[in-house]
């Protein structure tokens, strides 16, 4: 921020030598937003598998999100082709193999294929929308960033989470190959970058 106040000074002559020219300081790197705790974690996995009153999207996106780690876009964009009934699987964004789909997970999608079903749509899938039901497309970006507002937890949060313990209790590369994703995006989900206090629950749930 320094160096961008002091180029554009010197862009309108309001200084003649630029003096953050040259420097090179930069802020941490690491993960540095807000994750659930276990009992919360715990709390929405009743409610997404047990309450009938909870929208079949939901659902799905809390699920995934959460014993997947999977991306608001990962389940925006997964379609009915994607999915293997017999094998119980799902193929997710650019992950690299199918990602097989415990009990309470299959049962968010099983919910929302019920729910697409009854839209009468030749919309390929899994989330449609009211918007979407007529076409082809996914669910808009502003859709799905508010599907669980009802919850009050953003799915970014959830996903965070989800990929803090894996780093944590595997191999962070390997979780990247599983994921999709480059190395280094996991590697700022490790404890040691990690605000500690945050990881007090998260220890103890270990122990």
């Amino acid at each position: 921020m320094l160096g961008q106040f002091f180029r554009f000074a010197r862009s309108r002559k309001i200084v003649l030598v630029d003096p953050a020219r040259g420097l090179t300081a930069r802020g941490p790197s690491g993960f540095t937003g807000t994750t659930l705790t276990l009992d919360r974690q715990r709390l929405l996995f009743r409610c997404w598998t047990t309450d009938p009153a909870v929208h079949p999207h939901e659902a799905l996106l809390g699920m995934l999100a959460l014993l997947h780690g999977a991306s608001s876009r990962e389940v925006k964009m997964l379609q009915a082709v994607d999915l293997d009934f017999r094998a119980r699987t799902a193929r997710l964004g650019d992950r690299p193999h199918p990602v097989p789909l415990d009990p309470p997970s299959w049962a968010a999608v099983e919910r929302c294929l019920a729910h697409r079903e009854g839209q009468k749509t030749e919309n390929p899938h899994v989330m449609v929308t009211r918007q979407t039901k007529s076409g082809r497309g996914p669910a808009s970006t502003a859709y799905v960033s508010h599907v669980l507002d009802a919850c009050g937890v953003p799915p970014r949060m959830i996903r965070c989470t989800r990929l803090l313990d894996l780093v944590n209790t595997m191999d962070p590369k390997l979780v990247a190959a599983a994921f999709g994703m480059d190395p280094e995006a996991t590697m700022i989900y490790l404890s040691d970058r990690i605000d500690e206090t945050r990881l007090v629950e998260w220890a103890a749930a270990k122990e």
